[in-house]
């Protein structure tokens, strides 16, 4: 990739960039937490976006995604906003940079990644943060990697239509290798956590499948946490979001709420704590637990939030039957991955089955991805 991107910068633009990597995310458990004000437990993965860039004296940038074997150029005023998707996100972050305060000169750039496409490993977040991180660099504006990974949140807010929290973000920029980090979505407070799984493989298995329904469905569950939220607060003014509440306050509004938001505000009271608890597990390096936790989530994703489908499900209980010490849904859901955490005697077996079995159930085979936990935004 390293060379494809230096041959391709140097054909267009007649000189060699300076080369910048930012990576995509797993998050081993805190699903659904972030915009509830809990607790999320990502870190930065071996596949991510590298970008070429060099400022070029201009007032305009030159973008060319080697991938898609597209160019595009644009000034940096709000009016030229591209109108094609993937050169807002470069648009949007140098926006971003100017309403804080921060300088951007026009640069050419080319970039490709290896991030897999729609498999939930945050590629659009690894697009921001390489070009937050660069940007920030190049211009000397001294941001702190916090607010780069705001820049990436505002840009998804209003150059590309989704309002998502600032985990995927913050684990592009944040990542170290060898860690997990438990980040307060709340208060925005992190803490590192080594993850060195001797004897265990962490494999993410795609079931290639993406339902229209998730933007809706996603937004309803979101209300539903609310509503339940706004309950609580009537009786413990202390809670602002679900993650302040406990089990025995939501208890207390069961006859209150209707029992749709009641089991959403259980499976979130819930996986707070799990993050916790495996927080306290990885301390001790006990991997049986983490495992636990996180079929406890999938069971909680599947039957309380309601955010699985029969593929997953299918998965899940594959896993549980070839013996994976832990299996669940990741990301957003109804579609993408399970993330498996696996004993590497049986990884083969387990991978083995899974694509025979899978293939026969749904005529298509899962794709499988094996990740290793790495390190964040940089300048190679």
């Amino acid at each position: 990739m390293k060379t494809r991107i230096q041959e391709k910068f140097k054909s267009l633009f007649g000189t060699e960039g300076q080369l910048y990597m930012s990576s995509g995310r797993i998050n081993l458990i805190g699903e659904h937490t972030d915009y509830n004000g809990g607790y999320v437990f990502p870190g930065a993965i071996d596949f991510g976006i590298m970008a070429a860039i060099e400022p070029n004296g201009t007032d305009t940038v030159k973008a060319y995604a080697l991938d898609l074997e597209e160019y595009v150029e644009f000034s940096l005023r709000e009016e030229d906003k591209p109108e094609q998707h993937w050169p807002r996100y470069i648009f949007g972050v140098c926006m971003e940079t100017l309403k804080r305060g921060g300088k951007v000169q026009g640069f050419n750039t080319v970039f490709a990644g290896n991030v897999p496409l729609g498999a939930g490993l945050s590629s659009s977040a690894a697009l921001e943060s390489v070009f937050a991180f660069a940007i920030n660099e190049i211009n000397g504006n001294g941001i702190d990697k916090f607010e780069l990974a705001k820049i990436g949140q505002s840009t998804e807010h209003n150059y590309c239509g989704v309002k998502c929290g600032i985990m995927d973000q913050f684990a592009s920029l944040f990542g170290k290798e060898g860690s997990l980090i438990r980040l307060n979505c709340k208060t925005g407070e992190y803490k590192y956590f080594p993850f060195h799984p001797k004897g265990y493989r962490l494999v993410l298995l795609d079931t290639c499948v993406k339902h229209k329904l998730a933007d809706s469905a996603y937004n309803k569950r979101r209300e539903s946490c609310e509503r339940a939220a706004a309950a609580i607060k009537k009786n413990h003014p202390e809670v602002d979001f679900l993650s302040d509440a406990n089990r025995l306050w939501l208890d207390e509004v069961r006859g209150q709420i209707s029992q749709e938001d009641f089991l959403r505000a259980e499976y979130v009271i819930g996986e707070v704590q799990r993050v916790l608890d495996v927080c306290d597990a990885l301390e001790r390096d006990d991997y049986e637990t983490v495992g636990e936790m996180m079929y406890q989530t999938h069971f909680g994703l599947s039957r309380l939030y309601e955010v699985s489908c029969e593929e997953l499900d299918f998965l899940n209980k594959l896993a549980r039957k070839c013996e994976v010490t832990g299996s669940r849904v990741m990301g957003g859901g109804f579609g993408g991955c399970t993330i498996n955490l696996v004993k590497e005697e049986l990884y083969e077996p387990f991978v083995r089955s899974a694509i025979e079995q899978f293939t026969l159930k749904f005529g298509h085979a899962p794709k499988v991805y094996n990740v290793v936990i790495s390190d964040g935004a940089r300048k190679l």
